[in-house]
């Protein structure tokens, strides 16, 4: 795999003031020439662009290449649930608006001090684990913004 991702976290929009006005036909013109020149890492998450950059995924990239062209990342945040149902919904909700049918890469989402006991309240290392068995995920992660000790523990608890 070529060492270049395409960031779906700023797109251009047709109006500047809204993140969610995403110029989709210049995505397109993105994702073509990235794909042209034989990129295929393409990173999301929900909350990127109004929570409107996954559904710029499925239909600039998911809806236009073959599944298996591509490697689709995307991530939970814990700012967005507060319950094992909230957890599952924005799940479910991320594989329908991507449309990819499964993720090649998911994080666990800007892990610190603050919001790693959240992380672990609602299981969420074991839970994604689960869903890599279950084939909705290729590779499990996390995206981490801590102290060394905070990431040797959290290495320590979850080897996988």
């Amino acid at each position: 795999m070529k060492k270049l991702g395409f960031g779906l976290m700023r797109l251009p929009t047709t109006d500047p003031a809204n993140a969610a006005a995403i110029d989709t036909e210049q995505v397109k013109a993105m994702v073509d020439l990235f794909m042209a020149k034989g990129f295929t890492y393409f990173d999301t998450a929900w909350m990127y662009c109004g929570f409107h950059s996954e559904p710029t995924v499925k239909e600039a990239l998911v809806d236009r290449y073959p599944r298996d062209s591509f490697t689709l990342a995307t991530k939970l945040h814990n700012g967005f649930f507060n319950s094992l149902e909230e957890r599952d919904q924005v799940f479910s909700a991320q594989l329908e608006k991507t449309g990819a049918g499964y993720f090649d890469y998911y994080m666990l989402h800007g892990i610190e001090s603050g919001s790693y006991p959240k992380y672990e309240q609602f299981d969420c290392f074991n839970w994604l684990k689960a869903k890599k068995e279950q084939g909705l995920v290729k590779t499990i992660g996390i995206s981490f913004h801590a102290s060394a000790e905070l990431l040797d523990e959290i290495l320590t608890k979850h080897p996988y």
